[in-house]
């Protein structure tokens, strides 16, 4: 399944960097509590010196938001969401073992990461700016359409996967106990992207090694 950038949008975010890593075989039994604890602790260890405001991640993901005409702190991208959750709760509830896995990393990243079932991708996926008839469905079941010009990963079929970027994905394409193929998707635009980036996939793949000994395939996706 390709995934990609439109070319509006690499032109308008010079700075992103994007890790992509595909893999196969996942199960819902995965036992990821030691591997959440280790990323929980480095999230824990980082916000004991500010608020998630204050890491250079997501401020830069503040920016990006004010470019796109959000108010940042009404629309946060979901790394910023899940670190302010658990700064308050000291921990995130557990949904699917991969899912749990994925969290963890963003929070000790402080960067977006997004789990796609590919089963429920039609064809490609874009991050481009939405034409306004797309379909998203949310988690509740209800579909929505996207504002014309709002950020989005599309399919061929014209679905929505997320709304504003980084900040909402869709209950459509989430992992469920019979998913078996995902695409994770990590995004950045802070100074040292390109090495968190890597540094963040390479995490992620070998945390899916031990836990559901598949080999994933990693790329880094820059301008």
């Amino acid at each position: 399944m390709n995934f990609g950038y439109a070319a509006a949008i690499r032109a308008d975010f010079p700075e992103l960097v994007s890790g992509v890593v595909r893999v196969g075989g996942i199960t819902k039994n995965g036992d990821v509590a030691r591997l959440v604890a280790h990323f929980d602790a480095i999230a824990q260890a980082r916000l004991a010196t500010g608020k998630e405001g204050d890491l250079p991640e997501i401020r830069a993901w503040r920016r990006a938001f004010a470019k796109m005409g959000m108010k940042p702190t009404q629309y946060r991208c979901a790394s910023e969401a899940l670190l302010r959750r658990f700064r308050k709760e000291r921990a995130l509830p557990r949904l699917h073992p991969l899912v749990d896995l994925c969290n963890a990393i963003s929070l000790a990243f402080a960067t977006p990461v997004a789990v796609f079932d590919v089963a429920k991708i039609s064809g490609g996926l874009e991050v481009r700016r939405a034409r306004g008839d797309e379909a998203y469905e949310a988690f509740s079941g209800e579909v929505e359409r996207p504002e014309r010009g709002e950020v989005i990963f599309a399919d061929d079929a014209g679905r929505a996967h997320a709304r504003r970027w980084t900040n909402r994905q869709s209950g459509y394409s989430a992992v469920r106990d019979e998913t078996s193929a995902v695409l994770i998707v990590a995004e950045a635009m802070h100074e040292t992207a390109a090495d968190d980036v890597r540094r963040l996939t390479a995490e992620v793949a070998k945390s899916l090694a031990d836990v559901w000994s598949v080999a994933a395939a990693i790329e880094t996706l820059s301008r």
